[in-house]
């Protein structure tokens, strides 16, 4: 094992499946000499050079159909957008083109394409370069989504996606690229659609994913030392989802909380919610399932304000203490 940051494994992932797999390429906006918006493809041009580390002008509309286009002849794009939230700008092109095309023509044609996209806020970047749309992507059939908290669970899934056949939104938060955790020297991948439990308990569930893990886990480690042992589950995928993973905790502690960065309001708090409340998980529940999200409101720029609209550890860990007294 080695200890290698967020962006490292993310690179390390890339990278390998580059050396591989010739029909992997990249595309997007300062990937090549600059390293990228956040240094993630560092030193990736000199050892593949211009012809498979695409520089594009400022246009996501433009090289995400180039990206398509490849993909549907039989190349595999990585897509990287400096901010998740430029998405909108070619939303019609993933969602009614590279979502749909495998359906429409009956299973003959494939988009086994990456799109990256630094998400998330805590840096200051305001309302148009902050946002966590993940529930956006979910709703719509054909894409998979993909937000890794961990160094170790953002390479192997990075590698999942590459090769997958579907469209795969991968979600990088951008406060999590420094931290640093250990990951494997040998070959590995990690499959969509299968949870992590990164803390087992017995009194209550933190469901989560993304920045909001290392939330929860502070928070568990609050509550034990009041007594309390929360389990906290990382979904690593949203869509596919590990509802089985889901139930059985639930089942299991009979208390939930759903937490995630994104705005409460619509958010997926709500489908986690709603998984347990279908399933055999709703007649173990002691008291009601819980979401906490970001206020509905535009991400503010000043560092006081920006905080105070997301979830804290010390906030899950009140939230928890008060279920855990019902």
């Amino acid at each position: 094992m080695k200890e290698i940051s967020y962006r490292e494994a993310i690179r390390e992932a890339m990278s390998e499946e580059m050396r591989r797999d010739d029909s992997v390429i990249m595309i997007g906006e300062d990937i090549g000499v600059y390293g990228g918006g956040f240094r993630v493809t560092e030193g990736m041009i000199e050892e593949f050079g211009s012809d498979r580390i695409l520089e594009t002008p400022i246009s996501e509309t433009a090289f995400t159909g180039a990206a398509i286009g490849a993909a549907v002849t039989g190349m595999r794009p990585i897509v990287e957008y400096m901010f998740s939230d430029f998405m909108g700008v070619c939303w019609d092109q993933i969602m009614n083109e590279a979502a749909k095309i495998h359906f429409v023509y009956n299973g003959a044609l494939n988009v086994p394409m990456v799109i990256r996209a630094a998400a998330g806020a805590g840096t200051g970047a305001a309302a148009q370069h902050s946002q966590s749309l993940e529930n956006m992507y979910c709703h719509v059939p054909g894409l998979k989504v993909v937000v890794p908290s961990t160094p170790y669970d953002a390479k192997g899934l990075m590698k999942t996606a590459v090769r997958d056949n579907d469209p795969v939104i991968f979600l990088e938060e951008k406060l999590l690229y420094d931290t640093v955790g250990e990951v494997p020297d040998e070959e590995y991948t990690i499959p969509f659609g299968k949870a992590d439990i990164k803390r087992e308990g017995k009194d209550i569930s933190l469901i989560t994913y993304g920045r909001m893990t290392g939330m929860c886990l502070e928070a568990a480690k609050k509550l034990e030392a009041v007594g309390y042992f929360a389990e906290v589950i990382d979904l690593r995928t949203l869509s596919p989802l590990d509802t089985d993973t889901i139930i059985e905790s639930v089942s299991k502690t009979g208390r939930a909380i759903a937490v995630h960065e994104a705005v409460q309001f619509g958010g997926f708090g709500g489908e986690i919610s709603s998984v347990i409340m279908e399933s055999g998980a709703f007649y173990k529940l002691k008291a009601p399932v819980k979401r906490l999200g970001a206020a509905f409101c535009p991400i503010p720029s000043a560092p006081k304000l920006e905080s105070n609209i997301f979830p804290s550890a010390d906030r899950i860990y009140s939230v928890a203490l008060e279920l855990l007294k019902k």
